[in-house]
């Protein structure tokens, strides 16, 4: 009898412990948080244009050229020259007046007048080369003729830069000729004063159209 009754638990444990060790998976935890909002590329930027350094008080003038860029708008994106009467020619807004315009006047100019036929136009003005700033020289120096005014240059630079006073060159009597509101005025210069570091506030800083004689 105490067999029997052995064999029955151990039976019983063994049909209990396979039972005992199946569990119901467990379902995976879900978050209750709202997804982020999907962020929204930005625009591409508008193409930059190099163009050249810009001398302070630079105004656009005759023979210069310019980059004129309208974003999105190619057939009106285009190289210019300034023509010699100061103007321009555009699509669709044909001929507009640069000179003595700043970049940024020039640009606000254009902008107003794309705006008749461009939705929102964004436009830039770019000098890609300036021609119009020139300072002339003439006489008794190694090259005479005109030299673009691109940054600062002073009476003594530009004669270094034409190569120098000639042998029979007068240097006392140098003269820079210029015209300030329409009126023409001489100022002296004596090579020989500035080159001893005399008198040295006869250097002056030449303007464009300015033109240094040596007789």
């Amino acid at each position: 009898m105490k067999v029997r009754i052995g064999y029955a638990v151990v039976i019983a444990c063994a049909v209990a412990a396979p039972a005992g060790a199946q569990q119901q998976p467990v379902p995976p935890a879900t978050s209750t948080e709202a997804p982020a909002p999907a962020v929204a590329p930005a625009p591409p930027a508008a193409p930059a244009a190099s163009g050249v350094e810009l001398p302070a008080g630079y105004v656009v003038g005759p023979e210069d050229v310019l980059t004129v860029v309208v974003w999105r708008e190619k057939d009106l994106t285009t190289d210019v020259v300034v023509r010699p009467d100061g103007r321009i020619t555009l699509p669709l807004i044909n001929d507009v007046m640069a000179q003595g315009l700043t970049p940024d006047q020039l640009r606000d100019q254009l902008k107003a007048q794309f705006d008749k036929f461009v939705q929102d136009p964004s436009v830039s003005v770019v000098v890609k080369q300036i021609n119009s700033r020139k300072v002339f020289i003439t006489g008794m120096v190694g090259k005479p003729g005109a030299f673009p005014l691109t940054s600062t240059m002073t009476v003594l630079q530009l004669i270094s830069m034409a190569g120098g006073l000639n042998e029979f060159a007068r240097a006392k009597e140098i003269v820079v000729m210029r015209t300030e509101n329409g009126t023409p005025r001489a100022m002296k210069f004596n090579y020989e004063d500035v080159r001893k570091g005399r008198k040295l506030s006869q250097n002056i800083e030449l303007q464009p159209g300015d033109t240094v004689l040596v007789p």
